[in-house]
Formats: structure tokens, sequence, C-alpha cells
């Protein structure tokens, strides 16, 4: 079993930044897969962002390309997102996923996940 659990969440206005936190615990995250989705009200969860297990991969949604950038620290058993340029629709809970498939899109694809945690950006 994995727990995750994200932190960094929060208010920002249009044109900010943000850096949310995933940490693990349970198993050593390095054996796993791991991205971001994030879920607007009223909409379907959404792929954000993925990472390989040596962080040397990485995929992004059109949406957050150029403005997020996820990472992870293996030895700190965390994966981070860098959120920059936020715009208004960028709001929504924002989930971090572990699963045994690299760069995977779509959510039966992680078998773990966070409570996820809320960001709101103000126009």
């Amino acid at each position: 079993q994995v727990q995750l659990v994200e932190s960094g969440g929060g208010l920002v206005q249009a044109g900010g930044s943000l850096r949310l936190s995933c940490a693990a615990s349970g198993r050593t995250l390095s054996n796993y897969a791991m991205a971001w989705f994030r879920q607007a009200p009223g909409k379907e969860r959404e792929f954000a962002a993925a990472i390989g297990r040596s962080a040397l991969n990485r995929r992004y949604a059109d949406s957050v390309k150029g403005r997020f950038t996820i990472s992870r620290d293996n030895a700190k058993n965390t994966v981070y997102l860098q959120m920059n340029s936020l715009k208004p629709e960028d709001t929504a809970v924002y989930y971090c996923a572990a699963g045994m498939k690299p760069l995977g899109i779509g959510v039966r694809e992680y078998e773990y996940w966070g409570q996820g945690t809320q960001v709101t950006v103000s126009s």
C-alpha cells in the first residue's frame, strides 16, 4: 500500500504561481510512476502531468504545457507540481496518483490516490 498526501494548494491571483507537493509513505516512491490529475466542479477528473520512475520522462496535458512542471525527489519520497502563469480555468482539486504504468493519462491507470488539495485562481 502507498499513502499519498497532497499539500500546497490555496488561493492565488491569475498570473501567480503555486507549488504542490505529494508526500508518499508505506512504500518507496521510486517504484512507481507518478502523476497529477485535477477535477473542477461538475467536471470529470482530468490528467495534468506525469513523470516516470527515474524522472527522465515527463508528459503534460496540452492545457498546462509550458506552465506546469512535474518533478520528483525519490530520496524524499515526494513529487511536486510547479504551477506558473495560473489561470482561472486552472481552479480545481488537484490529486496525486501512483501507478505501475509510466506516463499514463487515464484515471484507471493509477492504483493509489491522495485526498486532493484545492487550488483556486481568481481573475
